[in-house]
């Protein structure tokens, strides 16, 4: 049997601790823990906690184990707006980032699991360390996986609305649980 939610959770509270994001005790309470549907979160998920999320603007720390994907995703554009544009910012460990373009599957650090590979389609892959970002413009296909310690990763974005995201994997169900 995987990691539980309430498992993930106390986990992600240590990884903030160690990357010294501080949370109150509610906000520690009230992490999201996105298992995407699968009930994997030893392979599959993310966990996050959203500082604010308006009409305008978003900021949200996200952990990812090692090895943990959160899997392939579009933000298409939603209710007249052309859809996410963010940015990722590591405060700790090691975050692959997948977009469009780049090798196969083989030549990537992250390691899809046998029975999912056919969820993922894009492989161009940018190694984000402690101090790096990267932002991904509107449209994307995209996928993020932690590295061989985990991550902890600021997320600045326009408006979020992961309710209309766009996910490869037709099993994936990313309000799952929140």
């Amino acid at each position: 049997m995987g990691m539980t939610r309430e498992e993930a959770r106390l986990k992600a509270i240590e990884y903030f601790d160690k990357a010294h994001i501080y949370l109150n005790d509610e906000e520690k309470k009230n992490l999201e823990i996105a298992d995407m549907g699968l009930g994997r979160l030893d392979e599959f998920g993310i966990e996050i906690h959203i500082y604010i999320n308006t009409e305008r603007y978003a900021a949200k720390e996200m952990v990812l184990f090692p090895g943990q994907i959160c899997p392939e995703q579009i933000h298409p554009p939603f209710e007249g707006d052309i859809g996410k544009e963010e940015t990722f910012r590591v405060r700790m460990g090691t975050l692959y980032v997948y977009t469009e373009g780049g090798g196969a599957i083989t030549d990537i650090k992250a390691k899809i699991p046998e029975d999912k590979r056919d969820a993922f389609h894009v492989f161009n892959e940018t190694v984000l360390n402690v101090g790096d970002q990267c932002t991904l413009k509107p449209g994307v296909m995209h996928w993020i996986c932690g590295g061989p310690e985990g991550c902890v990763v600021s997320e600045f974005s326009s408006r979020n609305m992961d309710e209309y995201d766009i996910y490869a994997d037709p099993e994936v169900v990313r309000m799952h649980g929140v």
